[in-house]
């Protein structure tokens, strides 16, 4: 039954009851609260059915597509669908198939790797040649690794190069940005651009950033500090702030310009106003790479002889490793990537799953390993389009019925506790654990409980991973909400309340 074709509901002491309950759950925030209410009314709403049907009964959701599939965990029988064959916009839900994928193609303990290379040959302290360095799609490559990087080549007895400084991405195809990326989206770390050699500023490790601080000084009328980690030339700062007596709005804005490497930073600081930080996507990042690789060469005393350039061009085969870095494995990574949504590492592993089975790191052929693997795992080919490994594309389109008899399938695999635990988990307070749901559902019946991949693009938000019921029964549940207009928070509360429905259902008692 379709929400908007529902006809005459019942009204009376249930309706009146639901009508309580849910304008009670939507005021509070706790969701203590909630289960206190539900226990004092749990006569009024006698199964689980209806007690879905009445969260959806919801102004919120007037207007929306909605769509909401829950099944036994352990039968994979379907207990509700309202909407569930509708495809809808999973926003982030999309990172559900990209990890199981992943998981499937490339292993819990696959590893990308980075190299530097040389053309030429040691002379004394000399470096006679080109130095390469190589990216081959790690997102989690920092500038202390490059430190090492230049450790070793010290350790080696290179203190100087006479040659170019050159960065290889050719691991991957030059296509930085996938087809349906929002340009508003662009210049910041959630549409940062996919390149094989990349760097991340910080151990949430949104490969493809810089981090901008803007700190107050103490004099009015004069511009705040602005300061970019890690320090680099690549990115110009365009410095239009303005500090302003004590007590007054702080109102600053960090943005990149679309196509180059200028961040506009601009607005108020006031002389009593705190930091503002903001992660900022760079244009090309091989170059920014290079930029910082060189930087830190210089900090360890590694300087170059003569006109020394620095360019992105591919490496050639005739090539020798100087040092190399393995990242962490998939299975470590997984938890970033879907406790903290990160975009970018959905993206990378699309392209890494196309490299490994067609030779080829492009969208085209990385979304083909995923829908080959959704595939395997009961959904249906012909019903579902997949446009990106991330979910920021508003023209990927999946029913919520297929997602739940995926999240069912995969509870077979030899993977499938680390796919579980790479979920966010509600109310844990630590976000590598609580991820994204670590300030939602702290309740009793839901802390801990809800393992639940989130999503969120403008007028898209989702919830679909897994609960146990009171009684213990394991459920599996998708909820994807499209064409919403308003506050984000007032629709999510519809998902946390269904969420906790399920939580605190009985089925002994039906």
């Amino acid at each position: 039954m379709c929400m908007n074709d529902k006809t005459y509901r019942k009204i009376g002491l249930m309706s009146l009851g639901v009508l309580l309950i849910a304008s009670f759950l939507f005021m509070q925030e706790e969701d203590g609260l909630w289960a206190k209410a539900y226990e004092e009314n749990a006569d009024i709403i006698a199964s689980l059915e209806e007690k879905v049907e009445d969260a959806l009964d919801n102004e919120y959701l007037d207007g929306t597509v909605t769509g909401v599939s829950i099944r036994n965990g352990d039968t994979g029988e379907i207990l509700f669908s309202q909407g569930g064959d509708i495809r809808l916009h999973p926003a982030s839900n999309m990172k559900i198939f990209t990890a199981a994928a992943a998981l499937e193609t490339l292993g819990e303990d696959y590893r990308f790797g980075t190299e530097v290379l040389t053309d030429g040959e040691k002379k004394g302290n000399v470096l006679q040649g080109n130095l390469y360095l190589k990216g081959k799609g790690d997102p989690t490559l920092l500038k202390e690794d490059l430190e090492q990087f230049a450790e070793e080549l010290k350790n080696q007895g290179i203190t100087k190069i006479k040659g170019d400084l050159i960065g290889d991405d050719t691991w991957y195809d030059d296509e930085r940005l996938s087809q349906d990326l929002n340009w508003s989206d662009e210049p910041f770390y959630t549409g940062a651009q996919v390149s094989a050699l990349t760097l991340s500023p910080d151990r949430d490790y949104d490969a493809g950033t810089v981090i901008v601080e803007v700190i107050p000084t103490n004099k009015t009328g004069e511009k705040a500090k602005i300061i970019v980690r890690p320090e680099t030339g690549y990115v110009e700062i365009i410095n239009n702030t303005k500090m302003v007596e004590a007590g007054e709005e702080k109102e600053i804005s960090i943005e990149r310009e679309h196509g180059n490497n200028k961040i506009i930073v601009e607005g108020t600081m006031p002389l009593d106003g705190t930091l503002s930080r903001s992660w900022s996507s760079v244009w090309e990042p091989a170059g920014y790479a290079i930029d910082v690789f060189k930087r830190t060469l210089g900090e360890k005393g590694i300087g170059f002889i003569g006109k020394s350039t620095e360019k992105v061009a591919p490496a050639p085969d005739t090539t020798r490793v100087l040092a190399s870095k393995e990242s962490m494995t998939l299975e470590k990574l997984l938890i970033p990537f879907m406790k903290l949504s990160n975009n970018g590492h959905g993206e990378v592993l699309t392209k890494e799953m196309g490299k490994v089975i067609s030779k080829e790191g492009s969208w085209d052929k990385g979304l083909e390993v995923i829908e080959n693997s959704a595939s395997e795992f009961g959904v249906d080919a012909n019903t579902i389009q997949f446009r990106d490994g991330s979910g920021m594309s508003h023209k990927t389109m999946i029913p919520a019925n297929d997602l739940t008899q995926m999240l069912f399938e995969v509870q077979e695999t030899d993977w499938f506790p680390i796919f579980k635990h790479s979920m966010p988990v509600a109310g844990e307070a630590d976000r590598l654990i609580g991820g994204t749901l670590r300030n939602r559902m702290t309740g009793d019946s839901t802390k801990g409980n809800v393992n639940a991949k989130t999503g969120s693009i403008s007028g898209v938000s989702s919830l679909s991973g897994y609960v146990e019921a009171k009684d213990g029964t394991g459920l599996i549940f998708s909820i994807m909400i499209n064409n919403y207009l308003g506050e984000g928070k007032n629709i999510r509360a519809v998902e946390d309340v269904i969420a906790s429905t399920l939580a605190e259902h009985e089925f002994e008692t039906e």
